[in-house]
């Protein structure tokens, strides 16, 4: 599995335990997951061969999957079969991400994926998008709406999109959690009762940074001036235009990608 040419040309993955390039791994056509969505998922920054923030993620995944009434993630076995999967797919040579899936029909899947490029200046569309309330608390497979609405936007020349509810209210991008900087100074973002999504990178910023949680009006956010995305990927990306509001990225944006790179290297760290 150390081969070049197997890890250059693809990826590689595991499915219960079975590790091989990820196009040579199938699920069978019945699986729920496949048919309907119905199944929960993770994807984990992987850094010189390390999964940043697991633990975390493992907490996560147990919890999506318990609201969702699955009957298991096996995690044991998951955390047993990264270290090997990572080990195989390069060790310390491999930067990239980790993506779990769980499917009803009892599947586990861990895929390696390269780590692509996030410039600063993210140019967001605004998609008028309704959260389905019942999936709140679970990262679920059935991801089609949050990908039609980078679809839509990026069908209007954006790089991705901001989604906004029938009643102006600004939730956060199809990946990634918002943040901006108020007319007051303070850092925001938008608070989880608004049906977004529990990120890990957001619970970090939180934590590291001094910010409130605050709705958010699309006017609001226009007046802003700076805001950024922040994600397992991204990591925190700043906001170069929302529709055609121009924004720059300012100190506070500054602060919260240097602080949280940081936080990532002291963790990396201590886990080395």
């Amino acid at each position: 599995m150390a081969d070049d040419t197997v890890t250059k040309t693809a990826e590689l993955g595991a499915l219960d335990g079975r590790i091989a390039p990820s196009d040579e791994l199938t699920i069978p056509v019945t699986d729920e997951g496949l048919l309907r969505g119905d199944g929960v998922f993770e994807v984990i920054r992987v850094y010189d061969g390390t999964a940043f923030a697991l633990a975390d993620h493992l907490d996560r995944l147990e919890r999506s999957g318990a609201n969702l009434r699955l009957p298991e993630v096996f995690r044991s076995e998951l955390e047993s079969e990264i270290p090997e999967l990572l080990d195989a797919r390069g060790g310390r040579d491999f930067d990239g991400s980790l993506r779990i899936v769980i499917t009803r029909g009892g599947r586990r899947l861990l895929l390696t994926e390269p780590a692509l490029p996030k410039p600063p200046g993210v140019r967001l569309g605004i998609v008028t998008y309704a959260p389905t309330r019942v999936l709140d608390g679970v990262k679920s497979l059935s991801y089609a709406a949050n990908m039609l609405c980078t679809r839509l936007a990026q069908e209007r020349g954006f790089d991705e999109a901001l989604l906004v509810t029938p009643h102006g209210r600004v939730l956060e991008a199809p990946t990634s959690t918002l943040f901006w900087v108020a007319a007051d100074g303070t850092l925001c973002t938008p608070p989880l009762d608004e049906h977004i999504l529990a990120s890990i990178t957001r619970d970090r910023v939180l934590r590291l940074l001094d910010v409130e949680e605050r709705p958010c009006l699309t006017d609001t956010l226009m007046e802003a001036g700076e805001a950024f995305l922040a994600s397992t990927i991204r990591e925190v990306q700043s906001i170069g235009a929302v529709e055609d509001v121009e924004f720059e990225e300012g100190p506070r944006t500054r602060e919260a990608a240097s602080t949280f790179r940081a936080h990532v290297e002291a963790e990396l760290a201590r886990a080395g």
